[in-house]
């Protein structure tokens, strides 16, 4: 079987779990090589995973590399994807697609013209709970959704990460951090967003990191970091969401959906476990439902392995840019109604991804629990 060579550029905290996956998970892809802008970063990986480790212009040149997985922190999104795009290579990046609308749309304009493929993370959505959540509800066993609400908080990530000054900077923030694991699953269970509402404040002009050599260190605020907003998708759902890093703790849920005929409760869609609970109209307690497949823990990377299988066989990827960039128009909406104090009318597409059937990991993708 044919594999398409993949080549990585980031190696920080979250390239562990995709090489870990990428390496020993797909029938369909090949890790050939990575970089980093610090070049032991990517020395280490690549000696821990068996793969070579090159400069980024290198891995960027190389002929032989078919999909650039683009890893960095987020400011830096853009520029490599559009690097990878203009040498000709397929790009899946982790999330968010870019920091601004505008950029979201470059890269995927760029992508158009020369003929290549984007995705993006999350792919979460694609785990077994979410899907499994996706299919009541297209099944109508809540009937008609009506609203939901979607809630992430923490009190902030310097408490654990050794360089968490990004997450504090302009590309960070909850809503480009997080918000795209729950916006992405929403979408691709209850449609398109067509406006949002939100307001935004910062509990904190300053944080202390608490890991790392660094530990102690206070690094400045210039972000929003508790935003609420409504959300309205296009068949009349409202959504109440909210989005913090200024909260110790919370009982609320973080994605329930409200039907004509019961609730649907999910788990975290930053993971891809979790029980989904319904309860219905027969007055019986929140049940949780069988899932769909039986594959468990961290498959990030499942969405880059279905990229390549459409690549080679034809037919969409699920975790596509077009679909990134309605998250990101969101995502960006909310920041512009919070301070204009406006409703801000969302504009892009956003293709619904078809479900995944039971045992398309191990017959199509594969996947090799």
């Amino acid at each position: 079987m044919k594999k398409l060579n993949i080549g990585v550029i980031g190696c920080g905290i979250i390239s562990d779990v995709y090489l870990k996956n990428l390496t020993a998970g797909y029938s369909t892809l090949r890790v050939a090589a990575c970089a980093d802008i610090l070049a032991e970063k990517s020395r280490a990986q690549a000696e821990k995973y068996g793969i070579e480790s090159v400069e980024a212009d290198t891995l960027l040149a190389d002929p032989g590399i078919d999909v650039v997985l683009n890893l960095t922190t987020p400011q830096f999104h853009k520029d490599i994807s559009l690097a990878a795009i203009q040498s000709g290579k397929h790009v899946y990046s982790e999330k968010p697609l870019a920091v601004t609308l505008a950029d979201g749309r470059e890269i995927l304009d760029a992508a158009a013209a020369r003929g290549v493929r984007v995705g993006c993370a999350p792919d979460t959505f694609l785990g077994a709970s979410i899907q499994t959540a996706i299919k009541a509800v297209k099944d109508g066993w809540i009937g008609r959704p009506l609203s939901a609400v979607a809630c992430f908080s923490c009190r902030g990530h310097e408490r654990w990460h050794t360089s968490p000054d990004f997450y504090y900077q302009t590309g960070g923030g909850p809503v480009l951090d997080n918000a795209p694991y729950f916006l992405t699953a929403l979408a691709a269970a209850l449609g398109r967003v067509k406006r949002v509402n939100a307001m935004a404040g910062r509990g904190f002009d300053r944080r202390m990191i608490g890991a790392g050599p660094r530990q102690g260190e206070f690094i400045p605020v210039d972000i929003d970091t508790h935003v609420s907003a409504s959300l309205e998708f296009e068949n009349g759902v409202i959504v109440t969401s909210l989005w913090s890093f200024d909260i110790w703790a919370t009982h609320l849920p973080a994605i329930e959906i409200y039907g004509s005929g019961g609730t649907l409760t999910l788990p975290v869609p930053s993971g891809f476990d979790g029980p989904v609970l319904l309860k219905g109209m027969d007055g019986a307690d929140f049940r949780e439902l069988p899932r769909l497949y039986p594959h468990s823990g961290n498959l990030r990377g499942l969405g880059l392995a279905q990229m390549c299988h459409a690549i080679l066989h034809g037919g969409e990827h699920s975790a596509s840019g077009a679909l990134a960039l309605h998250v990101l128009e969101v995502m960006c909406a909310m920041e512009q109604s919070a301070k204009t104090g406006e409703t801000v009318a969302c504009q892009t597409a956003c293709p619904i991804p078809e479900q995944l059937v039971p045992g398309i990991l191990e017959k199509e993708y594969g996947f090799r629990d």
